[in-house]
């Protein structure tokens, strides 16, 4: 079904909406959830509160893509959940991708840091712009999908150093881009 149809049902508040919806994205949902968690019970978890979100929010949001708002929903769902769980201890499977990044972005919670989130959201959007292909698609997979490097690898039939050097290079050119935007890392 097409997300404009799936949308009209969340506005006639038909509970068809959430079926639709989770045979149309519920695998991509489960998978991102998954990735950041490592709990498939946790992620089912998240899955469904994510779709209570969607129903709680369309209406009034009408969202276009209607992918991207509900992965944004999962993920900030399974975030949650994530810090929750290891509020004493680490998960080294999603900190992993944390902290590669961690170098190019630091993590901050002051008020002039919320407000500057949307100027770093725009930077890394034109950042992205900047990159081929497959080097944007690596980049948001492991750093957005938080997918595993030999996941990576596979989807590219390529190998996991391959992979990780390209990661690598991207960041490098994401702390410079950064710097250059006059954006303090």
């Amino acid at each position: 079904m097409e997300d404009r149809k799936i949308i009209a049902l969340f506005y006639a508040r038909s509970e068809q909406a959430v079926k639709e919806l989770a045979d149309k994205y519920g695998f991509v949902c489960l998978k991102l959830a998954a990735n950041i968690l490592n709990n498939r019970q946790d992620a089912e978890e998240c899955v469904n509160d994510a779709y209570l979100g969607a129903w709680n929010t369309i209406p009034p949001q009408e969202p276009d893509p209607l992918l991207a708002y509900i992965c944004r929903i999962v993920r900030n769902l399974s975030i949650m959940r994530y810090h929750a769980n290891t509020a004493k201890k680490r998960n080294s499977f999603y900190d992993a991708a944390l902290d590669e990044l961690a170098e190019c972005i630091p993590s901050t919670i002051s008020v002039e840091d919320e407000v500057s989130a949307n100027e770093l959201s725009r930077l890394l959007d034109v950042f992205l712009d900047t990159l081929d292909y497959k080097n944007r698609v690596m980049f948001v997979r492991r750093y957005w999908y938080a997918d595993a490097v030999p996941e990576i690898a596979q989807r590219f039939g390529i190998s996991c150093n391959h992979v990780s050097v390209r990661l690598s290079r991207t960041r490098v050119k994401l702390r410079k881009f950064l710097k250059k935007e006059g954006y303090v890392v």
